[in-house]
């Protein structure tokens, strides 16, 4: 019988070495979700698919299925970010993005949101001049919406005002309110300010395509990546090894964030 081949693009969010020259990726594909992939060869000197098959690599990709496991005949690189490898921190944030993808994605169920939303966040890394945390801020937010967790902030859970005076996010609700509209829920509550209200509006409400055009104060864009994290925490119930790692390589005073 004849091997069926096929063609798909994808972004490898991990990959694992195995026994002699061969890789096993992770790969986040646009038709067919998360995909494991054995790439035969990947580790040998000079192989075709040492830059196709290396960690948050775009690419597009000639496969066929045996099994329960994808194997690749042909890898061809489409992007490689190199501007986020240049970096420690900014590198470790792509690893971030990808594993909150991986967390999310689903096997056999397509994902071109999810990918879309990774896709963009890599290249804001890559080659926008933006602010680390702003970026992190943005992909969270926006990731928790592309996942169901939308927050619903375009005013006051309780009064209605489309202004809270001293606005808060409930992290556990996903709501907006007023800090005196809900004193019963101040524990699961994170404070905002109008700037920071204003930046998480333009995340969940306006276009993808200008998710990370928007600039804030340093107390505003705290309160922003602050809400932003506690969020996704809560939402997603777990911890994120790369965000450990992350938080490890920036200052002392920043990794309240």
């Amino acid at each position: 019988m004849p091997v069926a081949y096929f063609v798909t693009r994808g972004i490898v969010l991990r990959e694992t070495v195995t026994r002699e020259s061969d890789k096993i990726l992770t790969l986040l594909s646009e038709d067919r979700g998360k995909m494991p992939v054995i790439v035969r060869g990947a580790r040998r000197k000079n192989s075709r698919f040492a830059a196709a098959a290396q960690s948050l690599a775009w690419s597009e990709w000639t496969l066929f299925r045996r099994g329960d496991w994808y194997h690749a005949k042909e890898g061809n690189t489409i992007e490689l970010f190199s501007g986020l490898r240049g970096r420690l921190e900014t590198l470790s944030l792509g690893f971030y993005f990808a594993e909150l993808a991986e967390a999310a994605a689903v096997e056999e169920a397509p994902a071109r949101p999810l990918l879309r939303l990774l896709l963009n966040g890599l290249y804001a890394l890559s080659a926008l001049s933006r602010p680390l945390p702003l970026v992190k801020a943005a992909f969270e937010l926006k990731f928790l919406c592309v996942a169901g967790f939308a927050p619903l902030a375009d005013s006051c859970a309780y009064c209605g005002r489309p202004d809270p005076p001293d606005p808060m996010l409930d992290t556990v609700q996903g709501v907006l309110h007023c800090r005196n509209c809900a004193p019963g829920n101040a524990g699961n509550s994170v404070p905002l300010c109008p700037a920071s209200l204003s930046a998480l509006r333009h995340v969940v409400y306006g276009d993808e395509r200008r998710l990370y055009s928007f600039r804030l104060a340093p107390d505003a864009l705290k309160r922003f990546a602050d809400a932003a994290e506690r969020f996704l925490f809560v939402q997603m119930e777990r911890r994120f090894r790369t965000l450990e790692f992350y938080k490890s390589l920036l200052p002392l005073k920043e990794t309240g964030l």
